[in-house]
């Protein structure tokens, strides 16, 4: 990056910092794309002429309510409410609504604007947005959820629609979360409509959505893998977290030859050497999805080592798949990861690597997929989901998951296009950032100043 260039930058955070101070996510995220994009604005100066970029990092509209609801004691709770219509450029707002204690206003406008730019990578006509509560359905009961939901959607319901803004869920909002607001809106609208996506197969929903972020993140890492003449057949695979991103991400690697020997939760993480096949991910799947236990049960079931409070970065490893949290591997633990072998790194999570852990990977030339393009598997489906519903038709598994795996041969082939250097090394990143900008810039520029 030239000084010129670098000013710029600077220039453009202070003002974006000054406009919305304490949200360091947003400033993170927005740093990161904003460094890709500015070289390649400068030899297209008719998007600066129109300060696409000012526009693009200021959210089309913010919604934020309080949510109040009866526990199972009778005890009156109050929680904030949130959702981000980011950008509607190219369709209507599209995005997860996340259910956590630590959800806030910056967290939320750093997802929604990744979410633009993932959301255009997938050409579908999706916008960006996000949204969600600091509500924690941890060990709440179910009836404790259902009237959470019931109060969030009473709210959210007159901000969203099928042709406004379509939500799906994020952590801690799954089929149960997504049935209980569902059912709300049904009964305020008086209408079944393709307005949430995530529902339940019965009901409008898709096959392959609750596997397709997990898979499209190894499909992902399976075409940077081809650039090099590889494959995942007998590497030895990394993966965070263990929830339903990790754990088809576990079952797709497996599938294709790969051998996953680590998963992890906030306790810690477990290193099975042998791989975890699909009878022992059969058993994750009951431990974290029907019991929500703890991570830890697996290593005393079947005899692997569990490292309490720690991430597994320092494993041994090929291939690396970060499917937890945002900034979950920060600069050491990449250079861990690149000292002991591990060449591709593919995000199932939302910006789960810090910013110098991301120049490192560029600066090693590992193969390093960014989440905005390795995860956008999900919201894909979503998209796919949102296609069902209009045409009030079910595709089959085969068929979904086809679409899901042309979809990320084609993100992956934008991020060629754009993100190839003269050398002929692929910068994902940039090519995933410019590759996601020019098709919503060019759509603001097409419908005037709005």
């Amino acid at each position: 990056m030239s000084n010129v260039t670098e000013k710029k930058l600077n220039d453009f955070m202070a003002k974006v910092i000054a406009k919305n101070p304490s949200e360091i996510e947003f400033h993170q995220a927005v740093h990161e794309v904003v460094g890709s994009l500015l070289p390649y604005i400068e030899e297209h100066p008719h998007y600066s002429e129109a300060k696409i970029l000012e526009r693009m990092v200021e959210p089309e509209r913010v919604i934020l309510f309080r949510v109040p609801w009866l526990d199972d004691k009778g005890e009156v709770q109050i929680n904030k409410g949130y959702r981000i219509e980011m950008n509607s450029a190219i369709g209507p707002y599209k995005g997860g609504l996340r259910f956590h204690p630590t959800v806030n206003l910056g967290i939320l406008k750093f997802l929604a604007f990744e979410q633009v730019l993932k959301n255009s990578l997938t050409t579908l006509p999706m916008g960006g947005g996000k949204g969600g509560s600091d509500f924690d359905p941890k060990g709440k009961s179910d009836n404790d959820v259902m009237r959470f939901c019931q109060s969030f959607m009473s709210e959210l319901f007159r901000h969203i629609g099928p042709n406004t803004d379509v939500p799906a869920g994020d952590i801690g909002v799954g089929g149960r979360e997504i049935g209980f607001l569902f059912g709300q809106y049904k009964r305020l609208r008086n209408e079944f409509t393709g307005v949430l996506t995530g529902k339940g197969i019965e009901w409008g929903g898709s096959l392959i959505r609750p596997e397709a972020t997990g898979y499209g993140a190894t499909y992902f890492a399976e075409e940077m893998l081809k650039t090099r003449g590889q494959s995942f057949v007998g590497k030895v695979v990394v993966i965070s977290g263990s929830g339903n991103v990790a754990q088809y991400a576990t079952e797709k690697v497996t599938q294709l030859g790969g051998k996953v020997v680590t998963l992890s939760d906030s306790s810690g993480y477990i290193y099975d050497e042998k791989g975890i096949d699909a009878e022992k991910l059969a058993f994750i799947m009951q431990l974290k999805n029907v019991k929500r236990g703890r991570i830890a049960e697996y290593a005393a079931k079947f005899g692997a080592k569990f490292v309490e409070g720690e991430r597994p970065w320092g494993v041994k490893c090929d291939v690396a798949m970060p499917c937890a949290t945002q900034n979950e591997i920060n600069e050491d633990e990449a250079k861990m990861l690149v000292a002991n072998g591990c060449f591709v790194v593919s995000e199932g999570a939302n910006m789960p690597s810090t910013p110098e852990a991301v120049d490192f990977y560029v600066k090693s030339k590992i193969l390093y997929g960014p989440g905005k393009a390795a995860n956008a598997g999900g919201v894909a489906t979503s998209g796919l989901e949102m296609s069902q519903n209009s045409l009030r038709l079910s595709w089959t598994r085969a068929e979904v998951d086809a679409r899901l795996h042309q979809i990320m041969v084609d993100i992956h082939q934008t991020c060629v296009k754009y993100g190839t250097q003269p050398d002929g090394f692929i910068n994902y990143v940039n090519g995933a950032n410019i590759g996601g900008f020019v098709k919503v810039a060019d759509a603001m520029l097409a419908q005037g100043l709005v």
